[in-house]
C-alpha cells in the first residue's frame, strides 16, 4: 500500500504581519516506513501571549483502551504521541506554546478530572488522543470528533479538527475519515469554554496502522502533524 509523505523544509523571513510559508516535495512512501526524519516542522510565526494547550492522552492505568495486533494498547500509543508533542513545542519551537498533558505516566485520570485540569489552566485549545478499533481489520484511517451541540466555539472546533485531520492525511498518508460529532464526556464538558476536539488516530487492530505505531520515528511524526494542525489553526485566527 503506498501513501504520500512529503519532505518539509523552514524558510524564515520577517513580515510586517504573520504568514505561514511552507515549501513541500511530494514522493511516494509506505506508510508503515514513514521517515521522521523527511518530515521537517515548516515555519510559524504566533504572536501575542503564549496558547494554552491541553493535550489529552486517553485512557491509562487498569483503563488500557483499546487492544490492537500484536497486543498493541492504545493507552500506550497515545502517551506516547503526547509525550512527542511536548518534545517538538520543547527542542523545536522553544516553548512557544504552554502544553499540559492530563496524564504524564500510564495512570487513570477520571473524565471528569480532565475537563477539570483544563479549565483550571483556561486552555485556549483541548485535544483528546485515541486510538481507533473495529471487527473489521481493513477498517482505516483518521477522524476527528467535536461535540454534538452548538456553542460559541463549535465552528473554532471543526476548523480545528479539520486542520488536524488535514496535516495528518495530507503529510503522512492515513485515509482521511472526516470530522464527526459526538457526546463524548471530554468534549461535553468542555465545548462551551474553548475548542476541544477528540482525535481517533488511526486503527490498531489495522495491520498497517498498528505496525505503523511500533516505530517511534512514527510515533514522533504524526506528533509532528497533529502540533502542526494545531499551528495552522491558530495561524488562521490571527
Amino acid at each position: 500500500m503506498f501513501l504520500f509523505d512529503a519532505n518539509w523544509y523552514q524558510i524564515v523571513l520577517k513580515f510586517e504581519k504573520p504568514m505561514l510559508i511552507t515549501v513541500k516535495i511530494l514522493k511516494r512512501v509506505k506508510l508503515k516506513n514513514v521517515s521522521f526524519m523527511i518530515l521537517l516542522l515548516k515555519t510559524c510565526i504566533i504572536f501575542g501571549q503564549p496558547k494554552v494547550i491541553i493535550i489529552d492522552p486517553g485512557h491509562g492505568g487498569k483503563d488500557s483502551g483499546a487492544i490492537g495486533i500484536n497486543r498493541l494498547q492504545e493507552k500506550d500509543v497515545v502517551l506516547d504521541i503526547a509525550k512527542a508533542i511536548l518534545k517538538l513545542n520543547r527542542f523545536v519551537l522553544d516553548d512557544k506554546f504552554d502544553i499540559y498533558l492530563t496524564r504524564y505516566k500510564d495512570t487513570l485520570i477520571s473524565l471528569s478530572d480532565r475537563s477539570r485540569l483544563a479549565r483550571g489552566l483556561k486552555a485556549d485549545i483541548f485535544v483528546s488522543l485515541h486510538c481507533n478499533h473495529a471487527e473489521n481489520s481493513n477498517a482505516k484511517g483518521i477522524e476527528v470528533y467535536v461535540h454534538n451541540s452548538y456553542s460559541l466555539f463549535t465552528k473554532e472546533a471543526i476548523e480545528l479538527g479539520l486542520s488536524i485531520v488535514n496535516e495528518s492525511t495530507q503529510k503522512l498518508g492515513f485515509k482521511k475519515r472526516g470530522v464527526k460529532f459526538a457526546n463524548f464526556q471530554v468534549l461535553r464538558e468542555t465545548v462551551a469554554l474553548y475548542p476541544a476536539v477528540l482525535v481517533e488516530l488511526g486503527f490498531i487492530t489495522n495491520t498497517d496502522e498498528a505496525d505503523y505505531f511500533l516505530n517511534p520515528k512514527n510515533i514522533r511524526a504524526i506528533a509532528l502533524a497533529i502540533l502542526l494542525g494545531i499551528i495552522n489553526f491558530l495561524n488562521t485566527g490571527l
